[in-house]
């Protein structure tokens, strides 16, 4: 059993999720409801899965890791199509996320004005670029990996659901709006947001 602290609607909601495709075990702890967080994870951030004396506080390295322990088609064993699985995880996680980051951070720290107007329409632009970026990747697939959806997808789904927290326009090409979609569609989604509504703490 994989123990996950997430909070609802952040990016713990994609390592939720992947478990629930690949059919793995899996609990929800809300960290705002663990009396000291920091002793799990300093940094203070989500999601961290643990799977008995394994801890893993990265989105990225948690994704792997349940694609391994599942044995998963979805990440090759070896050779370029693994290479490609890892590729697309780790744009998501690295690139993808931290440009979110960013609006996320002057969306909070800067006070209402024409500089945070500015400030957030050029982040907003520069997150638009990363997604005709996956626009162009997806071409005619529904999913980067074709029919199936890989974690890159989830992962990027999630991220496209922060764009209505804020008041910028961010543009998803039409492929995109087919994937994020089709993946929010999936059981698997929607089962792991009614539990992250279930498991909150209020």
């Amino acid at each position: 059993m994989y123990t996950l602290y997430f909070l609802p609607g952040a990016c713990s909601l994609a390592t939720h999720v992947m478990a629930r495709e690949l059919g793995l075990p899996i609990e929800l702890v809300d960290k705002r409801g663990v009396a000291d967080f920091s002793r799990i994870n300093p940094v203070g951030t989500v999601p961290v899965l643990v799977n008995g004396d394994r801890v893993l506080r990265e989105g990225a390295a948690a994704m792997i890791h349940l694609l391994e322990a599942a044995d998963s088609p979805l990440l090759p064993r070896s050779g370029p199509a693994r290479d490609a699985a890892i590729d697309a995880i780790m744009f998501a996680n690295a690139t993808v996320h931290p440009a979110y980051g960013r609006l996320f951070f002057l969306a909070k720290s800067m006070a209402a004005g024409p500089a945070k107007a500015q400030a957030m329409a050029a982040a907003a632009d520069a997150v638009s670029v990363l997604w005709a970026t996956v626009n162009t990747r997806l071409g005619e697939h529904i999913f980067l990996g074709g029919s199936e959806p890989t974690a890159a997808d989830v992962m990027l789904t999630v991220y496209a659901r922060w764009n209505a927290q804020f008041p910028v326009t961010i543009e998803l090409g039409e492929a995109v709006k087919r994937m994020t979609a089709a993946v929010m569609a999936r059981p698997s989604f929607q089962a792991g947001l009614a539990e992250e509504q279930a498991r909150a703490v209020a």
